[in-house]
């Protein structure tokens, strides 16, 4: 049975996650910025209560977690541990109350930190902030019970042998608590489940398979075998993502993603499989219910 995910945010449901800047905190004095991040943080972990019950209302089965919603936790100059801010304590149970709702009502939920999270990059301090930026989101992890935390290899920076070794050396170098929810992505222009695969076996690293990403740059892999391959990773319910092309695939560019999902652009054997499809949708929640509504239609 597949269980439909959404991302991030919401389209109409009025649903909102607040973010920041560092410019604009950096204009607060330093008491009232503080106040900012408390409210911005509460609002948030309110906010994710909220879409956690519209899933748990609407049938859907995953919620993929902002990865700002703790906004500019490990900036270089306005970061800040949760338990030092006025409240912190409250809002921290507010997001373990999150996770339990989630548990009780089978939601699962996951991250998919930013592009620029480089675990391969060549650059020690991008790689050190890389790193900060995943232990800030395991940690939310940990409270919210998400079992995922998705990044891509990367750039290839001009030997992609070297870099994914670069990559599989600070992969294993990871804090626990982000090496065992850590998961990688093949993409649509350097790396391709054939590419990721070795990799994944070699350091027991879950592949999620984005099969858009895939028919935008193939690898000699069929759909089917890059799936069963994927789905070898994983020691826990497969996560794959879907999406349609913004202009079709006839279009001059595949890459953008449309509003929503053509359901033959889902593989017809995935409907038969235990997995997790996260949505990759502008329409977001619409998108999801559509896409069940016609798989619904379709099978009669």
């Amino acid at each position: 049975m597949i269980r439909f995910g959404l991302c991030c945010i919401f389209r109409d449901a009025p649903i909102r996650f607040r973010r920041t800047t560092a410019r604009h905190l950096g204009s607060l004095r330093p008491a009232d910025g503080r106040r900012h991040l408390v409210d911005i943080c509460r609002h948030n972990a309110h906010s994710l209560q909220e879409a956690l019950a519209y899933c748990g209302g609407a049938g859907i089965g995953a919620f993929r977690i902002n990865s700002q919603i703790l906004p500019l936790k490990t900036h270089p100059d306005f970061g800040y541990a949760l338990g030092d801010l006025p409240g912190g304590e409250t809002i921290e149970s507010m997001f373990r109350e999150a996770g339990r709702y989630a548990r009780h009502h089978d939601i699962r939920t996951s991250f998919h930190p930013d592009q620029f999270i480089l675990l391969s990059s060549p650059d020690r301090q991008v790689v050190d902030r890389s790193v900060a930026d995943l232990v800030y989101q395991a940690e939310v992890a940990e409270w919210t019970g998400a079992d995922v935390l998705n990044i891509h290899a990367g750039g290839v920076y001009g030997d992609k042998p070297a870099t994914l070794a670069r990559l599989a050396a600070n992969v294993a170098g990871l804090p626990e608590n982000v090496r065992r929810r850590l998961t990688l992505e093949n993409d649509d222009r350097s790396y391709t489940p054939s590419d990721l695969l070795p990799l994944c076996q070699a350091l027991d690293l879950p592949l999620v398979y984005d099969v858009h990403h895939h028919r935008c740059r193939p690898d000699g892999l069929d759909e089917e075998t890059a799936t069963q391959k994927a789905m070898a990773t994983w020691n826990r319910e497969p996560l794959f993502h879907l999406s349609s092309p913004a202009t079709g695939w006839a279009g001059k560019n595949p890459r953008p993603h449309h509003d929503y999902i053509d359901a033959a652009d889902m593989p017809a054997f995935w409907r038969h499989l235990d997995i997790t499809v996260e949505v990759e949708a502008k329409a977001k929640e619409l998108a999801v219910a559509r896409l069940m509504q016609d798989l619904k239609d379709d099978s009669g």
